[in-house]
């Protein structure tokens, strides 16, 4: 790490860290009661398998984690997603494969289609105590038990999502409040919500896992904000590690760069022809 370049140790800590947060989530909606998102994981090898026919996008639909022993599990690995009519999706850490694990994907019809930037930073005791001074306008609180229609409405507007899915979102949101390691926050602009974030703790790493601004309250530093406050509170509760994920080269990375985070890797997505 003195070096600026994550150790192969770090990026395993980073990649897992990843992987905790999307089962932890992903298992609290499958234990609803009748699984209505018809969510199933699965161990294969070293990889984690994540699919949801009730929700079917790419980031609930996906394998991580995986390592070049895998090679012989790679079509074991596709066929838990055919066999329920989805289609693969490996998300490939660069140094944990082979060329040879990458042109068997490419010999089973798949072909890289994307990137994906994995961030951390090393945090300290009293990290970012000193200047954590809320503005008179613009103060961060954890969100509360009855707040989730509130945190949904951000989410959606924020991420371009139509409104008919706030009562979805929070709904699968919910469901974590009570979950350990789960906090939710929110930025308030002259106390009107603006701007949410999300943090997942496991195993003294905290993983930013979510985070969005109302459009019309975009510019005015608050993702930064966000940011500064679950590393504070991360540290306050112990972690040593915060990482987070986010587009190459976006608003969000250049947020999460001014707060002191460093690239981990970037991570290619794999995806079926």
């Amino acid at each position: 790490m003195e070096s600026g370049i994550a150790s192969e140790g770090l990026i395993n800590e980073i990649e897992q860290s990843e992987i905790n947060y999307m089962w932890d989530r992903m298992l609290a909606i499958q234990q609803k009661p009748g699984n209505p998102e018809a969510v199933e994981l699965e161990r294969i090898g070293e990889a984690a398998c994540y699919f949801s026919a009730g929700m079917p996008w790419p980031t609930f639909n996906t394998i991580k984690g995986c390592r070049r022993a895998d090679i012989d599990r790679i079509e074991d690995m596709m066929k838990f997603f055919t066999d329920r009519g989805g289609k693969p999706q490996f998300e490939i850490v660069p140094g944990m494969v082979d060329a040879p694990f990458l042109k068997r994907l490419s010999e089973r019809g798949m072909y890289p289609s994307g990137h994906h930037t994995s961030m951390y930073y090393g945090i300290e005791p009293k990290a970012y105590e000193e200047e954590w001074v809320d503005e008179q306008r613009i103060r961060v609180a954890e969100l509360q038990e009855d707040d989730f229609d509130m945190y949904a409405t951000i989410h959606c507007k924020g991420t371009g999502l139509p409104d008919s899915g706030i009562p979805h979102v929070a709904m699968n949101n919910r469901i974590l409040y009570y979950r350990p390691g789960w906090k939710f926050y929110v930025a308030y602009v002259d106390q009107q919500p603006a701007a949410a974030g999300v943090m997942h703790m496991h195993n003294s790493i905290a993983t930013f896992t979510f985070a969005a601004t109302l459009p019309e309250y975009r510019r005015l530093g608050l993702q930064n904000r966000l940011l500064k406050h679950r590393i504070a509170e991360a540290a306050k509760l112990g972690c040593r590690l915060a990482v987070s994920q986010c587009a190459f080269l976006s608003p969000s990375h250049r947020n999460m760069e001014r707060v002191g985070m460093k690239m981990g890797y970037v991570r290619t997505t794999w995806t079926s022809r």
